[in-house]
């Protein structure tokens, strides 16, 4: 159980959020209880690059450790950092067909760049590769935030991303376990069915994640795989045991966001029901502060496993190497043909 405040020798099994620009004194106060994993910022926590930096220390502050924060930063529509203070990126899949032959060397280049922005600014932490494997009717809402239509394709580029954030010093988080690319509707509104056999899920979906199951945080998809089970991954004893055993994915599991509607439920049952399952990190965003609370009361802190992982994650966590960004900026732009990367 939560020892009430007091020292604990384990990380609060979440991920939890804010507001604003900055920490109240109630949300100081709670992670400061709950001790979170990590934090996770969003375009309302973002203003100017010194206000970003402070938020990020008051977050680690409050836990009182250099705790990972995430952000989702693929670039698209999906971008929480925006011009004219930051980059503004093109979805990835359009920038995979603008840049043909040379799409490894771009994506490397782009992932690069996003993980200086990130550093510089104090987050450590991006949620990305997404190698969902996409399909002609993937729904609109993932569809060009994939980078193919084939696993081999979709894995190269994921590895291409991975390499230039770990460079770059930020930690990536694979997504979205075991695949989302079948889905036909949006999982922030209903539960999307992929309807396939398993061996077709093997074959395409679970690829990618195979080729990439050493990477140290991996997020989860709200979505059912009928050939395995009626319950979404999230929440499923027995697609996380298919994506440590067949997938062979080692590393940390985090939830998706446990608010989107796919999922069904109260948020504490949803939390214990993920756990459960053998998710080791609820990460829960955009709820008040009650809501905050009660996930991390019901979360409590991580398993024994979990924080094994969660040590293991941090210690992937390297000093950035020594580029120059403005002749890597250079590069990038004419091998996008200047068609991709802005001031």
């Amino acid at each position: 159980m939560h020892s009430g405040g007091h020292a604990v020798s384990r990380f609060g099994a979440t991920i939890l959020d804010a507001e604003g620009l900055r920490l109240t004194a109630e949300e100081k106060a709670l992670f400061a209880e709950y001790d979170p994993f990590g934090f996770i910022l969003f375009a309302r926590n973002i203003d100017t690059p010194d206000q970003v930096r402070a938020l990020c220390s008051e977050m680690r502050a409050a836990v009182g450790r250099e705790a990972p924060i995430l952000i989702d930063q693929e670039g698209g529509r999906v971008q929480r950092l925006r011009p004219p203070r930051w980059c503004a990126w093109l979805p990835p899949l359009e920038h995979v067909a603008a840049a043909g032959d040379g799409a490894e060397e771009a994506m490397y280049l782009r992932y690069r760049l996003i993980a200086h922005e990130l550093r510089e600014i104090g987050i450590d932490s991006n949620c990305a590769p997404l190698v969902d494997v996409a399909r002609e009717e993937t729904h609109d809402f993932l569809k060009n935030r994939c980078y193919g239509f084939d696993a081999e394709t979709v894995a190269r580029l994921g590895r291409a991303v991975v390499d230039g954030m770990l460079d770059g010093g930020v930690l990536p988080v694979v997504k979205h376990i075991p695949g989302h690319g079948l889905a036909l509707v949006d999982s922030h509104e209903e539960l999307p069915v992929a309807e396939v056999s398993h061996e077709e899920l093997s074959a395409v979906d679970f690829a990618p994640f195979k080729a990439l199951n050493d990477l140290p945080m991996g997020m989860t998809a709200h979505v059912v795989y009928s050939a395995l089970d009626n319950l979404p991954a999230t929440t499923s004893h027995t697609v996380m045991k298919c994506i440590r055993d067949e997938i062979g994915f080692s590393g940390l599991i985090m939830t998706d966001d446990i608010s989107m509607k796919a999922l069904h439920g109260s948020l504490t049952d949803i939390t214990r029901d993920a756990l459960a399952a053998g998710c080791d990190v609820i990460l829960h965003c955009n709820g008040t502060l009650d809501e905050r609370r009660a996930v991390a009361e019901a979360a409590e802190t991580l398993s024994n496993a979990g924080q094994a992982r969660a040590e293991s994650a941090l210690e992937a966590r390297r000093t950035p190497d020594e580029v120059d960004i403005h002749a890597m900026e250079a590069k990038l732009e004419a091998l996008m043909n200047g068609r991709d990367h802005g001031g």
